[in-house]
């Protein structure tokens, strides 16, 4: 049996999970799983979808090409690929480190199907932490002037490995939007506030202060 998962994102609309099921359906493919939602705020539909074929396996570009028509016709961005492919992570970290460890920890232990190519940091501290783990580690200095220059370089190890995914564990700069833009959709920030409402230092402390000013206090009589 061969397995595949279908990514797509598209405008929301009725009938783009009966498109993707008849796709299926036509060619004898079985569901295994499938995750969607729509976004009501940019108006967007989003599937995950792992399925299977019981006989011999299909190429992956035959599938692909074959979904490009039910992709254009609801303006889709997919993407199809054997499940049994790990994505490509970039961690990117600055000088606080437990997210980057519990990510590198649940890698090497399977806990986490993914790989990770190399590390990015602003600062030095974690090239050992990196070492550890056989894991490349690139230190590039950031600055307001130098931004450009050094998110140039970040996109150029981006494709030079070619990286599927960047995860910003406890990465404290704010990416610029050419970044965002070249690999738009394909960044995860761990962050521990309600982005946006709390964006930058002390992202704890500030939601705490919030909520307790916006609170009645009780009286009894």
């Amino acid at each position: 049996m061969a397995d595949y998962i279908l990514t797509l994102s598209c405008p929301d609309r009725p009938g783009i999970v009966h498109a993707v099921t008849k796709f299926l359906v036509d060619r004898n493919l079985n569901i295994v799983d499938s995750s969607q939602f729509g976004d009501p705020t940019s108006k967007r539909f989003f599937m995950r979808m792992h399925f299977a074929k019981e006989e011999e396996a299909i190429e992956v570009d035959q599938l692909r090409n074959a979904f490009q028509p039910v992709a254009d016709s609801h303006s889709m961005v997919f993407d199809v690929f054997p499940a049994a492919q790990k994505p490509r992570v970039l961690i990117m970290v600055s000088k606080i480190g437990h997210c980057l460890n519990d990510l590198l920890f649940r890698q090497s232990n399977g806990q986490l199907g993914i790989e990770v190519p190399l590390i990015i940091s602003n600062h030095p501290d974690f090239s050992a932490l990196a070492a550890t783990y056989n894991i490349p580690f690139y230190h590039l200095p950031v600055t307001p002037d130098t931004k450009p220059q050094q998110e140039a370089r970040v996109l150029e190890l981006v494709r030079e490995h070619r990286i599927d995914l960047i995860v910003l564990a406890r990465y404290m700069q704010v990416l610029s939007p050419t970044l965002c833009e070249a690999m738009s959709g394909k960044i995860i920030n761990i962050h521990h506030s309600f982005l946006p409402s709390f964006k930058g230092a002390k992202p704890i402390t500030k939601p705490t202060i919030a909520v307790s000013r916006s609170l009645v206090p009780l009286r009894t009589s």
